[in-house]
């Protein structure tokens, strides 16, 4: 069911969400989050879909914000809120809320947002493009538990990186950690069957891949070793190196789905490693929303140290367990699992 509201108030907008529900019998509100995604109208489409997607995980009130651009002096002094009501099988498993803002109430999405929130229940704030450089001083980012960006879609996703470390706050994280999530889970399951102390380690992939980059800076924070950081020609990841007193261990994915795990004295395993779309990612980010310290260690470790001679090191015991390059409460072969980049 779709309700159209022109030139509305937030008050209108409850209202309508109320008829709705009562409309197709569901007046029951059954779900656990309200995600807000900031975007522009030609990535509307491909974000409001993929939050459709992950709602059949974690059914949601997800409102889309559209700041639309005022094109004449006419536009810049009208303000004017429009809204579009979805419930039912237009929406998922949840709801929807399509906002297009106008004018002066462009400025102020916040105080047209606030009312529209889920009582009692987690604020997701998720910028697919254009996410502001400190997430969490955004007005629209300052009402939310956990705040998402992604890095590899801005215009240069290095430089992003260390923004976000500069700006970094409990609550922040992006999709080009989550994409690294099965890379990081597969090598510490291959840490944890043999006895070995990590030496270097070298992560291949495109070059200006933030993912490739938050790999290489999560190997040299939690193991204490010289990462390279090496360009190929992708599909995103391609391959990860571990120099061990015991042999190589390598995880080599030339094709963007199936990967080769090789360890020495062990036959070679195929394992799948595919790049995940980003209703997948954003699912994942949704099943978590405390502070993920891993993210902000590696994010903090910096790109610019990457390619020094010596890396800071970090308490390590001959083997090296692969808890330590796993999440805390996770187990320890899988350090807490987090599109296409990867």
């Amino acid at each position: 069911m779709k309700i159209d509201l022109t030139d509305t108030t937030s008050s209108k907008i409850n209202k309508a969400l109320v008829r709705g529900r009562r409309a197709i019998g569901t007046p029951a509100v059954g779900m656990v989050l309200t995600l807000v995604i900031v975007t522009d109208e030609e990535n509307a489409y491909d974000a409001l879909k993929a939050a459709g997607n992950a709602s059949r995980e974690h059914p949601s009130r997800i409102l889309l914000v559209i700041k639309r651009v005022s094109r004449t002096p006419r536009d810049r002094t009208s303000s004017r809120l429009d809204a579009e009501v979805r419930v039912g099988a237009d929406a998922g498993t949840g709801e929807t809320v399509v906002l297009r803002l106008y004018g002066e109430v462009a400025d102020q999405a916040q105080s047209v947002v606030l009312p529209l929130l889920l009582p009692d229940a987690p604020v997701v704030v998720w910028w697919p493009v254009n996410a502001p450089l400190n997430p969490a001083k955004d007005p629209l980012g300052s009402l939310a538990q956990r705040r998402i960006t992604d890095t590899y879609t801005s215009e240069n996703p290095v430089e992003e990186l260390s923004a976000r470390a500069r700006a970094y706050t409990p609550g922040d994280t992006d999709l080009s950690w989550t994409r690294i999530t099965p890379w990081r889970s597969m090598l510490a399951a291959a840490l944890d069957q043999v006895t070995c102390r990590v030496q270097a380690a070298e992560v291949e992939g495109e070059e200006f891949n933030p993912s490739c980059e938050l790999l290489a800076m999560w190997l040299a924070d939690r193991l204490g070793v010289p990462v390279k950081r090496s360009p190929s020609g992708g599909p995103g990841l391609t391959a990860v190196r571990l120099d061990t007193d015991c042999g190589p261990i390598t995880l080599d994915r030339a094709d963007g789905r199936l990967a080769t795990l090789s360890i020495e004295g062990q036959p070679e395993r195929a394992v799948a490693l595919k790049r995940r779309d980003t209703a997948e990612l954003l699912a994942e980010e949704l099943r978590r929303l405390d502070p993920d310290d891993i993210y902000a260690s590696a994010l903090r470790f910096g790109v610019e140290k990457l390619n020094a001679p010596s890396a800071p090191s970090a308490p390590s015991a001959s083997p090296v367990p692969a808890a330590s390059a796993a999440s805390p409460g996770e187990p320890a072969a899988v350090p807490v699992p987090r599109e296409e980049a990867v």
